[in-house]
């Protein structure tokens, strides 16, 4: 069992760095407290939900919270709900959500314990399946289950409150997610649960069950929900504007230079491993202006593709992108296409190759002046390029292509 050295004090500063809130604080540095002076870790507990295959930088907001506890020799429980997910977490969902079969959980549930073994140190991290327990319930048991808990108090949360109102349809399945999630820590005797600021209901249930069952109450604490490279919209599949750990380096590294100065301070935050005081430093100087954005940015994009990559190759992905974007040197892995010498309509050809989905899609890029000819600004009065030589053409801050012309 790994010692427990760092005071309960520094542990809950650097826990609340980044945090939404963790509840009850008090409770948890007596928890901290306790843990240290008898040399017991707490039982650490975060449930996914394998309902989709792909784990995003989205989720290692948590996941890295779980890795600093990891790193202060608590024990790690990472709870793949296998039986829940087949319920379907109504958390967020203004409709009942598709029941999964067991057959798309499992296949999800497999790739999930090697990407978060990119975050935690697998061979410390305890892995375990809701299925193994609640899969044992009988009618009964789920019953005297459910008597813990009151409608009232299900219908509180906010978007079954929201349906209700609305006279939208809300399932009996639905309702009994957030208790057996809640019986989860209940099984584990969990002392600390967390999740995203949306789960707070469900983490809450939690503690409720654990007084109902005569257990010492988990803490929670809760993370906030980071945005996507949009800048707008939660990060998602479903919203298309996510950063997978399965991306490749070149793409993942690429999609971090893209995201707005503005969110780039709130991703140092949340997804950055450098101490606390460091990130507090980067964010003061990006605000007083003695550090540049596409400086810090790219420190950034290096050290997170580092993480998920290998440190090295995250500095190759600085030094290629620099060569691409920053110093006007083309690619050797450049798209290339043939085209005959003559004039050609740009949002035709932007569709060809799959880079827009519309044409009004294409006007605004170079009404924004996103496209460049030659690594100039193409002008925004027409739409048509004149082809007589070998042309680069640079769309956005991420693609280029190369028109050979015969």
């Amino acid at each position: 069992m790994s010692r427990i050295t760092v005071s309960p004090l520094e542990q809950l500063k650097e826990l609340k760095r980044g945090a939404f809130e963790i509840l009850p604080e008090h409770d948890f540095l007596k928890k901290l407290t306790k843990s240290f002076e008898k040399q017991k870790p707490l039982v650490v507990k975060f449930g996914a939900d394998p309902s989709r295959p792909d784990i995003h930088l989205g989720h290692t907001v948590v996941l890295q919270k779980l890795k600093l506890l990891q790193d202060f020799g608590h024990e790690i429980y990472f709870l793949i709900g296998d039986y829940t997910a087949q319920i379907g977490d109504p958390t967020g969902k203004n409709k009942t959500r598709p029941i999964l079969t067991s057959e798309e959980v499992i296949r999800n549930a497999q790739t999930y314990k090697e990407q978060v073994g990119k975050v935690l140190d697998m061979s410390k991290t305890k892995v375990v399946f809701n299925k193994d327990w609640l899969g044992k319930f009988s009618g009964l048991d789920l019953i005297q289950l459910m008597s813990k808990a009151t409608v009232g108090a299900i219908l509180q949360r906010d978007d079954f409150n929201k349906r209700y109102s609305h006279s939208e349809a809300i399932y009996l399945h639905e309702m009994i997610y957030p208790i057996l999630q809640g019986y989860d820590s209940v099984f584990l005797e969990a002392d600390l649960e967390l999740g995203g600021t949306d789960q707070t209901f469900n983490l809450m249930m939690g503690r409720h069950l654990q007084h109902a069952y005569e257990q010492e109450a988990q803490c929670i604490l809760t993370m906030p929900l980071i945005e996507g490279t949009d800048g707008v919209h939660k990060m998602s599949k479903s919203m298309d504007n996510y950063i997978a750990l399965t991306d490749t380096p070149t793409n993942m590294f690429g999609k971090l230079m893209s995201i707005s100065d503005e969110l780039m301070k709130k991703y140092y935050l949340l997804l950055s491993r450098k101490p606390a005081l460091e990130v507090d430093h980067i964010i003061e100087s990006l605000v007083n202006g003695t550090l540049h954005p596409m400086e810090a940015k790219k420190s950034l994009a290096s050290e997170i593709t580092g993480y998920y990559h290998g440190t090295e190759v995250g500095q190759e992905e600085r030094i290629k992108f620099e060569a691409r974007f920053s110093k006007k040197q083309i690619p050797d892995d450049i798209q290339t296409i043939i085209r005959l010498a003559g004039v050609i309509n740009l949002l035709d050809l932007f569709l060809e190759i799959g880079l827009i989905k519309s044409k009004s899609e294409g006007r605004r890029l170079i009404q924004q002046n996103a496209v460049k000819v030659n690594f100039e600004n193409h002008s925004n009065e027409t739409l048509n390029l004149v082809l007589g030589e070998e042309v680069i053409l640079k769309i956005g801050k991420l693609r280029m292509l190369k028109i050979i012309v015969e």
